[in-house]
Formats: C-alpha cells, sequence, structure tokens
C-alpha cells in the first residue's frame, strides 16, 4: 500500500474513525476522496478494503451489516460514475451482502448498533497527563431511532461536546466526585473515567435507557467483576450507574451523594421536567444543609410555579479572567451542555433558576473546548451551548438579556 494511505494519516484516521461511528455514508464518501485527493483510486478502495472491511469490521464492536451495505454500494457507485475500475473484494463483499441481507430487515429486528466514537488528540493537547495512545476509542450501543420514542439511547450532539469539554480540562474533572443527570448512553462518564474522576455516578429515569448504558459501560469494562485484562478505558471500580426519576428523588437520598461536580447534556427539553430537574440541582449546588425551598423530600406537582425563594439568577458570558478553576472553587459547580431548540423552555429553565439562587453563566465562548471529532462531518459544535452553574446568594447581580441567545435546529 501507498504510504499516503498510511492508517496513521490524518485523512485515513479520518475516514476510519468514520466508519466506526457510523457517520452518514455521504460523508464517507466525501472523506474518502479527501483520501485519494478528490477521487476514490485504486488505492484508497485497498485502504477501505483493508482497514474498513477486514480490520475494524472484524472486531465485535463493529458497525451493522446494513451500514457496511450501503457503504460499499455508495463506494461503488462513485468510483463507476467516474469509469474507474472497482477492487474486486468490494464487489464479492458487496454481492455477499445482497444475497444474506433482505432490504433492511436485520436493521429492523434489531434497532441497536454499536457506534465507536474515537476521540483523536490534537498534538501537543493534554500536555503533563499520561496518555497511551493518540486517540481514545469508545464503544456504544445506541439506538436507530434517535427522535421516535428512544431518545435516551442516542447518542446527542450537547453529550459529544460535554465529552470533549472533560478531555479538554482533565484537571478540572480528576480526582473529584462527578456526578450526571440523565445520562442516557453513558458517553460523558466514561471521558470522566477515563481523565480519572474520583467517582463517577451516572444516572437516568428511564429503565431502557438505563439497561442499555449498564450494557456500555460492560463492553468498555467499566463495571465491578468484569476481565481487566482487555480494558479500554480505566478502572472498572470508578463508575456507579444508578436508576433516578427526577419527579421522585428524595432530598435525603441525593445529598448522599455529595458530588463536587454536576454534569448534564440536553436536559433542558421539558418545560414539565424543568421543575424537577431544578429541584436536583438546587439540593446538589445549594451549600446548606437542606433545600430552602422545599420542606418536602420531593416538590409538589405545581408546574412552573415552583420555587418560592426571592434569589437573582445570573445569566451571561463568563468574563476572559475566570478560568474553570475560579469557577470550581466557589463550591460544587454544575456543566450543562444544551442545544436550544426552544427559545420558549429556556426562558422557563432560567425563570426557575432565579426563584432558587442559582447563577447560571454562558462560557461556550470563554471555554472552548479543543476538537476531538473534526472527522465528524454530522456533529454540529456551533449548535451547542455550555453552561456553568452554581449556587448565588448575590441578591445585587443583575439579569443579563438573552434575546441573542443562539437556538438550534
Amino acid at each position: 500500500m501507498d504510504e499516503e494511505f498510511n492508517p496513521s494519516t490524518t485523512a485515513c484516521l479520518h475516514l476510519v474513525s468514520a466508519f466506526l461511528a457510523m457517520e452518514p455514508t455521504d460523508c464517507l464518501i466525501s472523506l474518502a476522496r479527501e483520501c485519494g485527493q478528490g477521487s476514490i483510486t485504486m488505492g484508497v478502495q485497498s485502504f477501505i478494503w483493508k482497514e474498513c472491511i477486514n480490520r475494524a469490521a472484524s472486531n465485535i464492536n463493529r458497525p451493522s451489516d446494513s451500514y457496511i451495505k450501503n457503504f460499499l454500494k455508495k463506494v461503488i457507485l462513485d468510483v463507476e460514475s467516474h469509469c474507474s475500475d472497482v477492487l474486486d473484494g468490494l464487489y464479492e463483499q458487496y454481492a455477499y451482502y445482497l444475497t444474506s441481507l433482505k432490504d433492511d430487515s436485520l436493521m429492523a429486528a434489531n434497532n441497536r448498533v454499536c457506534k465507536s466514537i474515537s476521540f483523536l488528540f490534537p498534538d501537543g493537547c493534554l500536555e503533563g497527563t499520561r496518555r497511551p495512545t493518540s486517540k481514545l476509542i469508545v464503544p456504544l450501543q445506541c439506538s436507530l431511532n434517535m427522535l421516535k420514542g428512544d431518545t435516551g439511547c442516542s447518542i446527542w450532539p450537547s453529550s459529544l461536546y460535554l465529552s470533549e469539554f472533560v478531555l479538554s480540562h482533565p484537571k478540572l474533572f480528576s480526582d473529584k466526585s462527578c456526578f450526571e443527570v440523565g445520562s442516557g448512553v453513558g458517553l460523558v462518564g466514561m471521558i470522566l473515567a477515563y481523565v480519572k474522576a474520583k467517582k463517577v455516578i451516572l444516572s437516568d429515569g428511564d429503565f431502557s435507557s438505563l439497561a442499555n448504558m449498564k450494557r456500555n459501560l460492560e463492553m468498555n469494562q467499566l463495571i465491578t467483576g468484569t476481565d481487566m485484562s482487555d480494558r479500554t478505558i480505566q478502572d472498572p471500580h470508578l463508575v456507579d450507574c444508578i436508576h433516578l426519576p427526577w419527579e421522585s428523588a428524595s432530598e435525603s437520598r441525593l445529598r448522599d451523594f455529595r458530588p463536587d461536580i454536576v454534569l448534564g447534556a440536553d436536559v433542558i427539553y421539558d418545560p414539565l421536567c424543568l421543575p424537577h430537574l431544578i429541584r436536583i440541582l438546587s439540593i446538589f449546588l445549594n451549600p446548606v444543609e437542606s433545600n430552602p425551598c422545599q420542606g418536602k423530600d420531593a416538590p409538589e406537582d405545581n408546574g412552573l410555579a415552583f420555587g418560592s425563594c426571592l434569589g437573582r439568577a445570573v445569566y451571561g458570558e463568563a468574563s476572559n479572567t475566570e478560568s474553570q478553576c475560579d469557577i470550581a472553587k466557589k463550591g460544587t459547580v454544575a456543566y450543562i451542555a444544551t442545544v436550544i431548540r426552544n427559545l420558549d423552555t429556556f426562558h422557563c429553565f432560567l425563570k426557575l433558576t432565579r426563584e432558587n439562587h442559582l447563577s447560571v453563566v454562558d462560557i461556550t465562548e470563554t471555554q472552548k473546548p479543543l476538537e476531538f471529532l473534526s472527522y465528524m462531518q454530522s456533529y454540529n459544535r456551533s449548535s451547542v451551548r455550555l453552561f456553568s452553574i452554581s449556587f448565588s446568594g448575590d441578591q445585587n447581580s443583575s439579569m443579563v438579556a438573552i434575546d441573542d441567545c443562539k437556538s438550534g435546529s
């Protein structure tokens, strides 16, 4: 194989990473053309055959057969459209899938697939930290139906962004007790384990999502009792996975966790759930021994009227002089990444934080994470906002206008 198709080169690494992540096949074709400087040459086809179809696809945690079939079809059509020769092995493999797979019956029978997310470390990043390779691969079982009742088993942009943020600031999370609300597939928790958080607690209120999350932890050898000889990330004793319905979690149980850092990705989505989310955050972030806004273990379900404190919420952008360490020194802090799809819902979230003495600071522009997923063309980083949330006793803090807040599609 020509030197330009060495798997360690950037273009080739991006192609294999996108294949493992099951990026849209059009993205793979675009990356394959980049490898061939504009066309899918015979050398690129050989690389695809060896590194994607044979090597990567032979792994137990591999893309689905239907996905590989569709990718092969796109490659063959692209090469033939340019009147070029197609590698015999690609023809043969595609013919095999045509005869063994009828339409997408396999995908219809099993709506779970394995996507392997490759975090590619930029040159010179994480100096002073110990990392064995230039990339971290996290296999995840997830859903094919992101918007059809299986959202908790899907990989969302905010979880990718929050994972990049954790990897960009490992010292902020190292040796800290971290608690994630609405953990979904568990990706953020696995990255927290990788940067050596002292304790990682993942939670979700949906039993289907919880079962899928536990499966993912097992695949990454992060559940106590699994074989450590072939672990992919870190110590399997670090991560706990718990069922935590926001509306019924008792205050006493929540206070027992005593996290240093709370995290959440795309948890600001439903106005009916927001009062319960704010109660959870208030209990974790408020330094006093009991929740000043609610004497009972669980709040009454009074919708958006929840929260009787007359505090002041602060919404704005972090100053350039305020580092993440400065923010963390204020006490327990929450980092929430979200795509703002509905401004009314986000305004509701801010209203509830204001009523519960929570300070909300937009740190998206001042604390941009490094890009570890540059090959992932379907991932729109610009749609995600990152907020730092902490308890605020400042009654004189002013409210900053949010009319220009970005919204996602």
